[in-house]
């Protein structure tokens, strides 16, 4: 079994993964105050973005436990670097790795390794979670792939996002770098509810 440690070393550091070079398309059924074109466009924009820096803070509400971190997100086209540490590891932990392979080192308990987030985390938790998705959900976007449910906000921004059980809820946006971007959202699903607080973005495109 799983220690805590290990459980919330694993949790947090899997809140923001790479799923790969997927394209934007997805199957959307929109509603709010936004207006649709807008919404297009800006998610052409930030779907461009494959290069950013996170600074912030992470905290998770669930039914046995809870707790609050730092993170930085280190994406560089299909490569990241995430870092936890505070209170909730009780410690570090760092993510790295690609499409492909990934590994995580938790201080004082090792390295693992596997093949995507998603089953290193089964691997260790027994849970099944769309992780990856937090690539896409991270920057106010739906993930590719599945069907969504979206609610723009006057801006024509996400306000809210429904996707394979899941909820989230963007709280704040705050523009970096010409980009809008958000800086606090909810996540809602599984009996968990995850809290994301973005004190730092440094946004950049690779690839033109």
């Amino acid at each position: 079994m799983p220690t805590p440690f290990l459980r919330h070393g694993l949790l947090f550091a899997l809140l923001a993964l790479l799923a790969g070079c997927a394209g934007l398309t997805s199957r959307e059924a929109l509603e709010g105050q936004g207006d649709p074109e807008r919404w297009r466009a800006h998610k052409r924009e930030i779907g461009a973005l494959d290069a950013w820096q996170i600074s912030g803070k992470v905290g998770i509400q669930a039914p046995r436990e809870s707790g609050s971190g730092t993170l930085f997100w280190l994406q560089r086209q299909d490569y990241y670097d995430i870092r936890l540490s505070g209170p909730l590891g009780r410690g570090a932990a760092r993510l790295t790795g690609r499409p492909g392979g990934i590994e995580l080192e938790v201080a004082g308990q090792g390295r693992y390794q596997a093949e995507s987030p998603e089953a290193l985390l089964e691997q260790q938790l027994g849970w099944r979670l769309p992780v990856s998705h937090l690539l896409w959900w991270v920057r106010g976007l739906p993930a590719p792939g599945s069907r969504s449910q979206l609610t723009l906000d006057g801006d024509s921004h996400l306000a809210r996002l429904r996707q394979d059980g899941w909820q989230v809820e963007y709280q704040r946006y705050a523009e970096q770098n010409g980009f809008w971007l958000p800086e606090r959202l909810k996540l809602y699903g599984q009996d968990l509810v995850i809290t994301l607080v973005i004190k730092d973005w440094q946004p950049r495109r690779l690839g033109l």
